[in-house]
């Protein structure tokens, strides 16, 4: 009986979702995505090959006893026994990971680590193989994975609409939530132009339209920033309502949530009452967000948030992270 390590090297764009397979769910090889998640996946049937990690030998891939299979990347640290994939059927593996998993950076590499000894060698002639070849032997054609911080949804928190262009055959959304990409976000024809809705991680994001080959600026947006092209690329705010609560001071008379988010003013938002305490609710952009709670003119910390920074002027702050 032969026990061997198959590796597949993926490269991958990350946080939530999208390629043109996502979009409608297909399983991709080596991956398939649900909702915020990423579902790794392992199919033996897929492969015919295989190579000897130490020797480089390419042998056939036939009658091997799989024993156990591992999700291992620079995510990892390229562990081979952090992310054991599951046997859901004779021939496949699984694996789910939410995307609060992994960091926000964009590239990654993975491999799929089989029994200690041996990678598979994926066909040359799967559309998803990339054109690349790496310097070592082992990644040579790589899968690309791409998921960006944004992907369709009907029920999506962004509205992007062109208005007018009625005789355009095409227009596609590009933006940095899916690095520019000129075809994935293709927008649909309405009877007043053009609208595509997308669920997006709150951020601030530039965009701009594609009409049949022709790159556009917003025409209805006011907020946009000058590209290095010297034309101008149109800006978006995603924000994601967020719950600042208090527990507990229910004996006192007035507390306002003050932060970064408001200029640190003393007045504007007066927190609501509550039987465990007192909270308020904002939209609040992606990133950090520094704030405390004035009760009855006393500045005060979160008590329950263990998160805290310096402000640079000697105070102490509680941290807010929106993503």
């Amino acid at each position: 009986m032969k026990t061997f390590i198959a590796y597949i090297s993926f490269v991958f764009t990350l946080l939530i979702n999208l390629n043109s397979f996502a979009q409608n769910n297909n399983i991709v090889k080596g991956y398939k995505i649900e909702g915020d998640s990423v579902v790794f996946t392992f199919d033996a049937r897929e492969y015919s090959k295989f190579t000897q990690e130490n020797t480089g030998q390419i042998l056939e891939f036939n009658d091997f006893d799989i024993h156990n299979v591992v999700v291992s990347g620079n995510f990892n640290l390229w562990s081979r026994d952090l992310w054991k994939m599951h046997k859901v059927s004779e021939h496949i593996y699984q694996l789910k990971k939410s995307i609060l998993d992994f960091s926000d950076e964009f590239i990654y590499e993975f491999k799929f680590v089989i029994n200690n000894n041996y990678w598979a060698e994926p066909s040359r002639s799967d559309p998803n193989i990339s054109k690349a070849i790496k310097k070592d032997k082992r990644l040579k054609g790589v899968y690309n994975l791409k998921l960006y911080t944004a992907h369709p949804s009907e029920n999506g928190n962004a509205i992007f609409k062109l208005n007018g262009f009625k005789d355009a055959k095409r227009v596609i959304l590009a933006g940095s939530f899916n690095k520019w990409h000129e075809s994935l976000f293709k927008m649909n024809k309405t009877d007043t132009g053009w609208e595509l809705v997308l669920q997006m991680k709150p951020d601030v994001y530039q965009y701009r339209f594609i009409v049949d080959g022709h790159w556009m600026e917003d025409p209805d947006n006011p907020y946009k920033t000058r590209n290095e092209f010297g034309e101008f690329n149109s800006v978006i705010d995603i924000k994601a309502y967020t719950a600042f609560k208090l527990k507990g001071y229910t004996d006192a008379k007035t507390v306002i949530l003050s932060g970064s988010f408001n200029d640190w003013s003393t007045r504007k938002f007066k927190m609501r009452k509550m039987e465990y305490g007192w909270k308020y609710v904002l939209p609040l952009s992606g990133g950090k967000h520094h704030y405390k709670f004035i009760v009855d003119g006393q500045w005060i910390v979160d008590p329950n948030n263990s998160v805290k920074e310096y402000d640079g002027h000697g105070n102490i702050n509680s941290v807010c992270m929106v993503k």
